[in-house]
């Protein structure tokens, strides 16, 4: 293939690459362009609500660590282990824990951690132990673990809406078919 060119100093884009002529006559030159090859082979795909594919899990939280816990429940919920993951799509899993009232702190943590709340009032802010907190509302552990792992946006508000964390074996989700998944799978 040939390409003309006129004119001295003239750019002439083929397919993205620029190529100069640079010659101290004026005139008509022409160019042979059977180097230039196509570098694009491989299209990425990025899902949209459209392909995304959503799946019931169904995760066993008893004598789990909390933190390792939290971050593949949370690597579940984003979509993370999955190849069409894209960043700004909810494209994760339904993710239900059960037994989140058997999850387990390591160390001293139960009794030294303080989780903080405030109620928007001068004075309303409130401290309580971990231990305090488990006792008061078992489940609120394993969410506010996997809240602060997920992005800090709509999405993440979105995407926390895909965690159902149960206190006990029984869920009200058995009409959905959850598929039991074992963490250590998940790297």
């Amino acid at each position: 293939m040939a390409v003309c060119v006129a004119g001295m100093n003239r750019a002439l884009f083929v397919s993205g690459i620029s190529i100069y002529i640079r010659s101290p006559f004026s005139g008509t030159y022409t160019l042979s362009t059977r180097s230039i090859v196509a570098s694009t082979t491989h299209i990425t795909s990025m899902a949209n609500k459209a392909t995304v594919q959503q799946e019931w899990l169904l995760v066993d939280a008893e004598n789990e660590v909390l933190g390792r816990l939290a971050s593949k429940v949370a690597m579940l919920v984003r979509g993370k282990h999955k190849p069409t993951f894209t960043p700004h799509v909810n494209c994760g899993d339904q993710v239900i824990v059960i037994n989140a009232d058997k999850v387990r702190l390591t160390g001293t943590k139960m009794a030294d951690k303080e989780y903080q709340r405030y109620s928007l009032y001068p004075g309303g802010q409130t401290r309580e132990k971990a231990v305090d907190l488990k006792a008061r509302k078992p489940e609120a552990l394993v969410e506010i673990a996997v809240r602060g792992m997920l992005p800090k946006n709509r999405l993440g508000r979105r995407l926390f809406n895909n965690l159902h964390v149960v206190v006990g074996n029984s869920h009200d989700h058995a009409a959905q078919k959850p598929r039991n998944f074992d963490l250590n799978t998940l790297k």
